[in-house]
């Protein structure tokens, strides 16, 4: 089995999270994504507890069993995208682990911590995104070819002011969002 590993803040989940997930599947590069949110160590401005965060990609993803949502970084203190991986590479040892990144990450890659052990351990599946076009000199990238627009939680934060949201997230997002009051 093919198994994604989707790191990231999710700080909101937006509907581009979910697509992204369920193209990488219908398009057989994954069997499996697994979302992992970034703990509370994670340094960024306005970043919502780890927990909201969690609980927020939980109701987006109830509907896909291939789609799962893991806390293992929320359990740990400080965890590194290698750590994350070897983590999931020991529940499946016997399955393909794969990092699903955006290719601005591909771009920073180096100045991750034991990046060479990642790219000699584990295949990146990279997501364009800005429609960049991605050049790596690195033989495990794998460039998904996934409909993906200019969406980003950054931007979804800055129209939360405005009511702007609802065409982005899912209702059920939306609704934890509002009964939590988050981003104000």
């Amino acid at each position: 089995m093919k198994i994604g590993i989707f790191g990231g803040c999710f700080n909101p989940p937006h509907i581009m999270h979910k697509k992204i997930a369920l193209s990488l599947i219908e398009n057989h590069y994954l069997d499996k994504v697994i979302y992992v949110p970034t703990g509370n160590c994670y340094q960024k401005d306005n970043l919502v507890d780890a927990e909201d965060r969690y609980h927020m990609l939980l109701l987006m993803t109830k509907e896909n069993p291939n789609i799962i949502v893991s806390n293992y970084e929320i359990k740990n203190r400080l965890t590194y995208t290698y750590q994350t991986l070897d983590y999931f590479h020991s529940l499946y040892p016997d399955d393909e682990i794969y990092f699903v990144c955006g290719s601005d990450n591909l771009d920073a890659i180096k100045t991750w911590k034991n990046y060479q052990y990642i790219l000699d351990n584990y295949k990146l599946l990279t997501i364009k995104r800005n429609c960049d076009e991605i050049y790596s000199d690195f033989s495990n990238v794998i460039v998904a070819e996934v409909i993906t627009d200019n969406l980003s939680s950054t931007m979804i934060r800055g129209q939360i002011k405005n009511k702007m949201i609802e065409k982005y997230l899912d209702r059920e997002v939306l609704d934890y969002i509002k009964l939590k009051k988050l981003y104000k």
